[in-house]
């Protein structure tokens, strides 16, 4: 069984992983606000150069949720 909260004490809980989660949000947030994504789409917020706290526009794209979920 996995443990959760174990997970979050070694990993999530983090502060660099706290700040890309944030980083990923703010993405999110800023492409729905422009009209790009909207809840429930099936849409992901990428980013091209794989750096969460760089969220310039020219840095970000939509794309499907599966095509962004199989990257590596």
């Amino acid at each position: 069984m996995r443990n959760y909260k174990r997970e979050y004490e070694t990993f999530h809980g983090k502060p660099e992983q706290i700040k890309r989660r944030a980083g990923r949000n703010a993405a999110r947030s800023k492409m729905a606000k422009n009209g790009r994504v909207r809840k429930g789409d099936g849409k992901d917020v990428d980013h091209k150069d794989s750096n969460t706290l760089n969220n310039h526009y020219s840095n970000l794209r939509v794309v499907r949720a599966g095509l962004n979920r199989s990257k590596k």
